[in-house]
C-alpha cells in the first residue's frame, strides 16, 4: 500500500509564474530557481522539477531544501530509493526537517523496509507528537514489522487525537484481521463507513471479509459495487468482481468485468488467464488460447498458463504444442502427477502407447506416494525458494518486459506532455538510448538540450570552416523536405569548392557531415577516408567514419543482397562492426577524456553482447562525465539483464535525475 505525504501542497506555497530562471551556468540565482522548481513541483511536473533542483544542488549542495524537495519529486514518481538518499542527505545537514524523515520514512516503507521506517516516524513524531500522517504511517510500519501490540498502541493513541479519522479505523481493522480478531475488524470497518460512506478500502475490505468467513458472496458483491462506483478505472476491482460474479454464476458479467479490466490494463496477466479459464470452459477455445499465449508473453516462466495451454492444445489436437508446453511443466515440477497424466492422455492421442502407458505409471507412483500430494502453486514457491537465484528471476523479469508491445507513441517522448506528471505510469517501449552522433540539428525539451560537449567540435565550430554549426546528440529530428534541400545545395557548394581549390580536411568533414544528414553513408565514408588521409590525427573524423559505417551497417542488414549467401553476410556484418570498433577506438586513443565516445563504446558492447566491456565503457563515460544520464540508463539496463536490480535501480534513478523519462518507467515495472 502506498502511503502519500498528505502535507505536500502545504509545503509548496503557489509562487509567481515561470521566469528566466538561470543566470548562466557559472552563477545562478538560486531563490528564484528554487522558486520555480517548487512551482514545478505544485504542477506535478515532477520530472522538470528535478532538473531545476538538480541546479540548485550543484550551485549550493550544502542546502537541504532542494533535496528535500527532489526527493519528493522522486517519491512521486515512485523511485523510493532516489527519494531515500536525498531525503538522507537533507537530513544530515539540516535534522530539524521533520517532513524529510517522514519522507524518508515513506519511502522505505514503500520499499518494504518498515523496521527502518519506524525509525524515521519516532523521529519525526519528537518533533511533531501530534502529527496526524506520521502516527498514521508509523502504526502502519509497526503492522507491517509485525509488532502488533505496538501498532494497536498507536492507533489508539492516534483514534485518541483524531477520533473522527476514518483511516485510522481501517488501520486498525487491518490489524485485528492479521491477529485473528475478525469481529474487532467488522466494528472498526462500520466506524469508518459510518465517518465516511465513500471509503474505498472499507468496501474492499469488508466484502473480503464477507468471502472468508463463509463465502457470502452476495453482499461481498454488493461491496464490490460500490469500490467499482467510488474507482471505475481500478483493474483490479473488476478482476475481483469477476470472481464473485463467476461464483453467482453469472458468466457473462464475469466475462464483461475481464474485458473492461483489459481495456483498462491490457498487460493485466492476472486478468489474462483468468479470462482465459472461463473462455476454456466454455469451449472458446481459440480466445483461450491467445489468452493463456498473452499471459506467458509477460511471465515466460507462469507454469499455470503452460499447463492451461496444454489442455487447450490438447483439445483443439494441436498434440506436439501440447506435449511441448506439458513438457515444461513437467521438468519444473517432477513431482506433479496431474502433468504427467496429461501428457500421457496426449501420447496415447498421438499413438504412442508404449510411451503413454511408461508415463502414466509414473504419474501413478507419485499420485500414491506416502507424502501429501503439493500443488502447483505450492511446488512453484519451492521451486523458486530452492533453485531460482534472485538474479535470474530478475533477468526474467526483465527480458518478460522486453517482449511487451506496450503501443507506445513514437513521438511522446519529444512532447511536453510526456514529461508532465507521473510519467512513471506511462507505458513506454524498453529500449537502450542511442548512440551520440555528430550532426546539425537535434532535439531539445524542458528536461534536456539533449546536446553534448566534445572540445574538437567546439574548437572546430568557433574555427567557422564550416557552413552550419555541428552538435552531439542522440535525438537527431527526422528529416523534411527543407532540410534536405538546404545539405543538397551545402554538397554543391562543397563540390565546386573542392574541385576549384586544394581541399582540406575541413572541406571533406563538411561534405561527409552533409552525406550523413541526406543519408548518403557510402559517399561520407570516402569522404572521411580523404579528410583522415590529410589529418590523420583528429579525433572527430574517426568518430564520424564510425557512425557513418554503423548506419550503412544498418542499412545492409535490412536490405540485404540476396545473392550473397547468408552465411556471408555475417561475415561482412561481422567486418564492419569490427572496422566501427577500431575507429571509435582510434577516436579514443588520440581524445581519451571525451566522455561521448566512451559512452559509444559502451552502446557497441552492448549491441555485441560483451556485457562486462559494456559496462567498463559506461562506468568509464561517467568517470568523465558523472551527470551522463545516458550512460546511467544504458548501464542500468545490462544490470537488469543481468539480473542485479539493485545496481539497475540504483542507475536508473540517478538516470531519471538527470531527466531520462523512461528511467522511471522501467523502475516501476521491474519492481512489480
Amino acid at each position: 500500500m502506498k502511503r502519500i505525504i498528505t502535507t505536500l501542497r502545504s509545503l509548496l506555497p503557489l509562487c509567481s509564474a515561470l521566469a528566466a530562471a538561470l543566470c548562466g551556468h557559472a552563477q545562478i540565482n538560486t531563490e528564484q530557481v528554487l522558486r520555480v522548481g517548487r512551482n514545478a513541483l505544485y504542477f506535478e511536473d515532477y520530472m522538470l522539477s528535478i532538473q531545476y533542483f538538480n541546479r540548485v544542488i550543484d550551485s549550493k549542495p550544502y542546502l537541504a531544501e532542494p533535496y528535500f524537495l527532489r526527493a519528493i519529486a522522486k517519491y512521486n514518481l515512485e523511485d523510493y530509493a532516489g527519494a531515500e538518499a536525498d531525503a538522507s542527505r537533507a537530513i544530515e545537514i539540516n535534522p530539524f526537517i521533520t517532513d524529510a524523515w517522514e519522507v524518508r520514512g515513506v519511502s522505505r516503507q514503500n520499499m518494504g523496509r518498515d523496521a527502518d521506517a519506524i525509525g524515521d516516524y519516532e523521529h519525526a513524531l519528537q518533533l511533531l507528537p501530534r502529527n496526524r500522517n506520521l502516527l498514521f504511517n508509523l502504526a502502519m510500519a509497526q503492522q507491517g514489522a509485525e509488532k502488533h501490540s505496538a501498532a494497536d498502541s498507536t492507533f489508539s493513541r492516534l483514534l485518541q487525537y483524531y477520533p473522527s479519522y476514518d483511516n485510522a479505523y481501517l488501520g486498525r481493522a487491518q490489524l485485528r484481521l492479521a491477529t485473528g480478531d475478525s469481529t474487532g475488524a467488522a466494528t472498526d470497518i462500520e466506524r469508518a463507513l459510518g465517518l465516511n460512506p465513500n471509503a474505498l478500502n472499507a468496501y474492499i475490505m469488508r466484502a473480503d471479509m464477507a468471502i472468508r468467513s463463509g463465502g457470502d458472496f452476495k453482499s461481498a458483491l454488493a461491496d464490490l459495487n460500490e469500490a467499482v462506483r467510488l474507482q471505475p478505472r481500478m483493474a483490479g476491482l473488476y478482476i475481483n468482481r469477476a470472481y464473485l460474479r463467476y461464483s453467482l454464476d453469472d458468466y457473462f458479467g464475469a466475462m464483461a468485468d475481464y474485458d473492461y479490466a483489459l481495456q483498462l490494463e491490457p498487460t493485466n496477466a492476472t486478468a489474462l488467464f483468468n479470462r482465459g479459464l472461463l473462455l476454456s470452459e466454455v469451449n472458446a477455445n481459440d480466445r483461450a488460447l491467445e489468452d493463456f499465449s498473452g499471459v506467458l508473453d509477460l511471465e515466460p516462466d507462469n507454469y499455470r498458463a503452460l499447463y492451461s495451454r496444454a489442455l487447450i492444445h490438447r483439445a483443439k489436437g494441436n498434440y506436439a504444442a501440447a506435449i511441448a508446453d506439458v513438457n515444461r511443466v513437467a521438468e519444473a515440477f517432477p513431482d506433479f502427477p496431474d502433468a504427467l497424466w496429461l501428457r500421457a492422455d496426449i501420447e496415447r492421442s498421438m499413438g504412442h502407447m508404449a510411451q503413454a502407458e511408461a508415463t502414466y505409471n509414473h504419474a501413478k507412483q507419485l499420485a500414491n506416494a506416502a507424502r501429501p500430494a503439493e500443488d502447483a502453486s505450492a511446488n512453484e514457491k519451492k521451486a523458486v525458494a530452492s533453485s531460482d537465484v534472485p538474479e535470474e528471476l530478475v533477468s526474467r523479469r526483465f527480458a518478460s518486459l522486453l517482449t511487451v508491445d506496450d503501443n507506445a507513441d513514437i513521438h511522446e517522448q519529444y512532447n511536453n506532455s510526456a514529461i508532465r506528471g507521473r510519467v512513471q505510469d506511462r507505458n513506454i517501449a524498453i529500449e537502450i538510448e542511442p548512440m551520440m552522433e555528430l550532426g546539425f540539428y537535434s532535439s531539445p525539451n524542458e528536461l534536456r538540450s539533449n546536446t553534448y560537449y566534445i572540445k574538437e567540435i567546439d574548437d572546430l565550430n568557433a574555427t567557422r570552416a564550416l557552413r552550419y554549426a555541428v552538435v552531439v546528440t542522440n535525438r537527431a529530428p527526422a528529416l523534411d523536405e527543407d532540410i534536405a534541400k538546404r545539405h543538397f545545395s551545402s554538397i554543391e557548394y562543397y563540390n565546386s569548392l573542392i574541385a576549384t581549390h586544394t581541399p582540406r580536411a575541413v572541406d571533406y568533414i563538411g561534405r561527409a557531415l552533409d552525406f550523413v544528414t541526406t543519408r548518403n553513408y557510402s559517399a561520407a565514408i570516402a569522404d572521411i577516408d580523404r579528410a583522415i588521409a590529410l589529418m590523420p590525427d583528429y579525433a572527430p573524423s574517426y568518430w564520424l567514419r564510425a557512425q557513418a559505417r554503423y548506419h550503412k551497417r544498418q542499412v545492409d542488414r535490412d536490405n540485404p543482397d540476396d545473392n550473397i549467401d547468408p552465411a556471408a553476410r555475417r561475415q561482412v556484418a561481422e567486418a564492419a562492426m569490427a572496422d566501427i570498433l577500431a575507429d571509435i577506438d582510434k577516436g579514443i586513443e588520440l581524445s581519451p577524456h571525451t566522455a561521448v565516445a566512451w559512452y559509444n563504446k559502451g552502446n557497441l558492447m552492448l549491441e555485441n553482447h560483451d556485457y562486462t566491456s559494456a559496462i567498463a565503457a559506461y562506468t568509464k563515460a561517467l568517470e568523465l562525465k558523472p551527470d551522463m544520464g545516458e550512460a546511467y540508463y544504458n548501464r542500468g539496463y545490462i544490470y537488469l539483464k543481468l539480473g542485479n536490480r539493485r545496481e539497475g535501480i540504483a542507475d536508473l534513478s540517478k538516470a531519471g535525475e538527470a531527466g531520462i523519462v523512461p528511467a522511471y518507467n522501467l523502475i516501476k515495472r521491474i519492481r512489480k
